[in-house]
This record gives C-alpha cells, sequence and structure tokens, in this order.
C-alpha cells in the first residue's frame, strides 16, 4: 500500500506537468473571454440608457403618457401607442400561454415518441423558432388581414400573428420546465392510484409553474418590442385613439417610436427617446414580474 506521503508528493507533482500548466492557461483565458463579454454587454446597455436618458429627459413627463401623437412635437405624447401595445400583447398572451402551455402538456407527457405525426410536430416547433418574424409578417398579410379569415388590420389580426412569432418559443420553455419536473413525483403519484391526467395536473404542473410561467412572460414580452411584422398588417404610426375592441385599428410603441425618429424635424429625437425609455419600463416590469411568480410559486413548493 502506497504512503499517503508518497500520494500527496505525486500529486504535487502532476499539478506542475505540461498538461496541468496548459489547462490552466486554458482556464485562465476562458475567464477572461467571459469576463470581456460580460463588460462588452453591460457596457453597451449602460451606453443606451445614458443616451437615452440625457436625451429623452426632457420630454420625460407625464404629458408625454397623457397626450395623444401630433404633429406639433410639444404637444405629441404616446398614449395611443402605450394601449396599442397593451391590448396586443395581452391578446397574444391570452392566446399563445394556454395554447403553448397545452402543445407543451400533450408533447412531454401524453405524446407517444414514436408516432410520426409527433416526431414531425416537434420538429416542426424546433424550425418555427428560428424563422424571421418578418415572414409571419407575409403570411398575416396573406391569409389573416386577407385571404380566407378577412379579419382586416386590426387588434385581433396583429395578436394571431405575434401569436404566431412567440408560440414556438412558449412550448419550448414550457417543456423544458416539464421535462425538469423528477420521474419519481409521476411515479409516486401513479402508484397511489391517480391516473395519467390527474397527476399532470394535480402534481406535475404545479411543480413546473415556476418556470412555465418565467419562461411564458418572457416569450410574450418579446412581442412588445416587435415592429417588423406589423407594419405589414396595417399597424399604423400616426393614431389619434385608443383600441375599443379587438376590431379596433391601432398602433404600438415600437411603431410610434420609428415614426419619431424617422422626422425630419429633431425636435421629435427626444420624444423618440423618452418613448424608448417608456418601453424599456414596460419590459422591465414584466420580466420582474416573471421574477416575482417564480420565486412565489418556489416558495410554495418547499
Amino acid at each position: 500500500m502506497t504512503p499517503p506521503s508518497t500520494e500527496v508528493a505525486a500529486l504535487e507533482v502532476d499539478l506542475h506537468t505540461p498538461t496541468s500548466k496548459r489547462r490552466k492557461v486554458v482556464d485562465a483565458l476562458f475567464k477572461l473571454f467571459l469576463w470581456v463579454s460580460l463588460g462588452t454587454a453591460l457596457g453597451t446597455l449602460i451606453t443606451i440608457l445614458v443616451d437615452l436618458i440625457t436625451e429623452g429627459s426632457t420630454r420625460l413627463n407625464p404629458t408625454l403618457v397623457t397626450n395623444m401623437p401630433s404633429a406639433r412635437p410639444e404637444r405629441a405624447g404616446i398614449q395611443s401607442a402605450i394601449f396599442g401595445s397593451l391590448w396586443v400583447v395581452g391578446t397574444t398572451a391570452l392566446i399563445s400561454i394556454p395554447t403553448g402551455v397545452g402543445a407543451a402538456i400533450y408533447l412531454e407527457e401524453f405524446a407517444r415518441k414514436n408516432r410520426w405525426y409527433n416526431r414531425l410536430i416537434e420538429l416542426n416547433i424546433q424550425n418555427l423558432a428560428s424563422v424571421p418574424s418578418v415572414v409571419y409578417g407575409i403570411l398575416g398579410l396573406a391569409f389573416i388581414a386577407r385571404g380566407f379569415l378577412s379579419f382586416g388590420f386590426t387588434v385581433l389580426t396583429a395578436a394571431l400573428i405575434l401569436t404566431l412569432v412567440v408560440l414556438p418559443t412558449v412550448v419550448i420553455a414550457s417543456r423544458e420546465a416539464l421535462r425538469a419536473v423528477p420521474n419519481s413525483l409521476r411515479q409516486g403519484s401513479l402508484a397511489l392510484g391517480a391516473t395519467e391526467w390527474e397527476t399532470v395536473y394535480r402534481q406535475v404542473l404545479p411543480a413546473a409553474v415556476p418556470g412555465i410561467a418565467t419562461g411564458t412572460i418572457l416569450s410574450t414580452s418579446r412581442a412588445l418590442g416587435e415592429s417588423a411584422p406589423l407594419l405589414l398588417v396595417g399597424a399604423l404610426t400616426f393614431v389619434t385613439f385608443n383600441p375599443e375592441g379587438f376590431d379596433s385599428p391601432y398602433t404600438v410603441l415600437p411603431l410610434a417610436i420609428f415614426r419619431f425618429i424617422s422626422d425630419a424635424r429633431p425636435e421629435f429625437r427626444p420624444l423618440a427617446a423618452a418613448s424608448g425609455l417608456v418601453l424599456l419600463l414596460i419590459l422591465l416590469g414584466m420580466n420582474s414580474f416573471a421574477i416575482f411568480l417564480r420565486n412565489r410559486y418556489e416558495r410554495k413548493l418547499r
């Protein structure tokens, strides 16, 4: 039997071999790369925020959110864009979250993996998650705004198109949350006499709620910043009224910012910067709500 002192000496020798030194150098370079990447991302974000605050602070006041758009920059506001964004994103959430979570439950808990149509569905979901959003705008223009549905250029049309954009991400995030639930929880529920549906509804789904809530809200918040698909389906950039229903014309915050920044008059640039800050605050609120839900349900599960 080798004495402990001999093993320690062998380990010390091994730590000073060229291979060990090379590993230390690689680890140090990798850590440096990570820190540089993090610093670049944070530096870019801070630069954008400072630029927006510096340029838009003069217009960041209550009149910005209470006034309607106007041709006069001193009287222009974004009330219709805020309400239009809330209508569109809210309707998108009402459609995409139940549909996406239901599809994830079916694919992860009930679907037979050896069936060709289930494999086809999974393949299409993975592919659709990487399709540019403008393609969905073209399809929405052809089949939802016009075509056999003919919903026109309305809030419902925009919500259906944005649902197509975020639905694959909602399904993937929900499936990952369901997959993270231990199989022992399912097996224990089934062993006690619960049916497969009761196991999913009463055990698996509550355990997966933190991950599902975080993934779905973050996916839905992506719809708030989309503008390319909505340009193709008649999202107007100058609307002086708030939407009153699913069949109302609308505008959204990204398009209002686009209108302000593309105006030749320099007086609209502070307005565009202030509107960008409002959009960032709304996104921050949605992301904070996702974190709150996740933490709240994680405490309940403990």
